[in-house]
């Protein structure tokens, strides 16, 4: 559209023509306002008639159109293909083209519109770039500030539902959290934020899913019930978010850094404070994960439910710890050795030779093991009522980091 038809002004002669011509361009970029061509067709017919180029506010105006282009959500290759197609089209009908029978005119005119149409296409396509780059950092800055509300779970349940939506968040679903922590600090995580988002968006799609950082950790919040429907040949099936651990470890430990991962999922819940209750669950699972010495590349926290009731009364953890398995620090090599068997004991149902492979030492001192552990303890491994009270004292003790670490509390 001419500058004069856009200002309400006296039309000239030739703004009708041009004026088609920017319509049916934009119809084939795929109906991108015509407003984005400012005053670009006036320049190329301006080059074509006379051989000028354009000065430089003429070019700045256009990469002002750019920005715009970008702005309104319109792709850079529709922008372009807007451009091209006007200019295509308008060489097609100008006027003094159409009946000139100056091969060197001609080419002369040429000349001046592809570069009309050179300079035009790249100011364009860098005011694009620079708005798209200020669009993503306020972006970036609005999700981070999102999810660290959503993991908060104190703001404004208005306010949060409003900002939510632009993400396309739903936050009336049930969503889980899913965290991601390297073996050592990342000095770059877009490239791991990349390769998340390009396998999430593929499996579960681009809506109500958000990945962003968070103290040095990969957050994924995600509907926990997603399940994606099968794909072609050769593509695989869906994968249902409780694979969302699984999912995201695989993508994860192609990266050439932060190997080995570790990923803990928390369960599902419904609503806001739901998302925060689910990443305070898979926060916990990390650092109980940790406390363990586990190597387990996927943690759920549903698994270790059974450490935050032991914990949920400290002291009394710390006494049981401290009046069962206290004793065994009297043996000979201290109590970790014995904490150790009784754990692999207790994780393979009790049979001693499966504990005994799993340790790494033979059958005879597993079970030698046992039984210093009845005569310091005074709890029979064996002895199904004392089995519950030992297994426990181990689990607190693991979850406490005893003997590694002492008791907390008077008692320790």
């Amino acid at each position: 559209m001419t500058g004069a038809a856009r200002r309400g002004g006296p039309a000239r002669p030739d703004d009708v023509w041009l004026t088609e011509v920017a319509r049916a361009a934009g119809a084939d970029a795929g109906g991108v306002p015509v407003e984005l061509l400012g005053d670009y067709l006036r320049l190329l017919a301006d080059a074509a008639a006379t051989g000028r180029r354009p000065r430089r506010g003429e070019l700045d105006a256009v990469g002002v159109l750019g920005r715009r282009a970008a702005e309104q959500g319109v792709s850079a290759g529709r922008a372009v293909r807007l451009y091209l197609s006007a200019a295509r089209r308008l060489w097609q009908q100008l006027p003094q083209l159409v009946r000139s029978t100056d091969s060197e005119a001609v080419r002369a005119a040429a000349e001046a519109v592809l570069h009309v149409v050179d300079t035009a296409v790249a100011t364009l396509a860098e005011g694009y770039a620079v708005a798209r780059r200020e669009l993503v950092r306020r972006e970036e800055a609005l999700r981070r500030e999102l999810v660290d509300d959503l993991l908060r779970g104190d703001s404004d349940l208005g306010g949060l539902v409003e900002r939510a939506e632009p993400f396309g968040l739903d936050l009336a679903r049930a969503h889980q959290v899913a965290l991601a922590a390297p073996s050592r600090r990342l000095p770059d995580t877009d490239a791991a934020i990349s390769a998340l988002e390009r396998v999430i968006f593929d499996r579960l799609g681009d809506r109500d899913v958000l990945v962003a950082t968070k103290e040095g950790l990969l957050v994924v919040i995600a509907p926990a019930d997603t399940v994606t429907p099968e794909r072609g040949p050769g593509e695989g099936e869906g994968v249902s978010v409780g694979d969302l651990g699984r999912l995201m470890h695989a993508e994860l430990d192609r990266l050439p850094r932060g190997r080995p991962w570790q990923v803990a999922v928390g369960r599902p819940h419904p609503g806001v404070y739901g998302i925060a209750r689910s990443y305070e669950e898979a926060r916990e699972a990390l650092t109980m994960a940790q406390r363990l010495h586990a190597d387990t590349a996927v943690i759920d926290a549903h698994d270790l439910l059974i450490y935050r009731v032991l914990l949920r009364d400290q002291p009394a953890m710390v006494d049981l710890v401290q009046a069962v398995l206290g004793p065994l620090r009297r043996a000979r090599g201290g109590a970790e050795p014995l904490l150790d068997t009784l754990d692999a004991y207790f994780a393979c149902g009790q049979v001693a030779t499966e504990a005994a492979r799993r340790l790494h030492v033979s059958v005879r001192t597993v079970t030698y093991r046992l039984e210093r552990i009845r005569a310091l303890s005074g709890y029979d491994p064996a002895e199904p009522r004392d089995r519950f009270t030992l297994h426990a004292a181990v689990l607190g003790a693991r979850a406490l980091d005893w003997p590694r670490q002492p008791l907390p509390g008077p008692t320790a």
